[in-house]
């Protein structure tokens, strides 16, 4: 039995590693929001919402989700997510200054 091979974004160590920068970030927003505070104590809540965007579509990816609709696969595929997540840990360890 011959099996046509998959794509690239849908092959099972895209979608673990999709699930996997996905995780800790939404644990730590979940669990300890005040990590993602500027250094005067504020949130920059515009880029808040694009990486809670990349977290949504990690997990999409992640669980094995294929939208039909063209628009939701571009909004949470991992083309957009994985930067997206990129910029959630740069918030995290360079962009904040943690106060303690």
């Amino acid at each position: 039995m011959a099996t046509e091979p998959r794509p690239l974004l849908q092959r099972p160590w895209t979608r673990a590693l999709s699930l996997l920068l996905a995780s800790p970030l939404a644990l730590l927003l979940l669990i300890h929001p005040a990590a993602m505070l500027d250094a005067q104590g504020h949130y920059s809540h515009n880029l808040l919402m694009l990486v809670m965007l990349g977290v949504a579509g990690g997990f999409v990816h992640g669980v094995g989700f294929d939208p039909y609709l063209r628009l939701w696969r571009l909004l949470f595929g991992p083309l957009l997510a994985w930067p997206l997540l990129a910029l959630g840990y740069w918030l995290l360890f360079l962009g904040v200054s943690h106060p303690f």
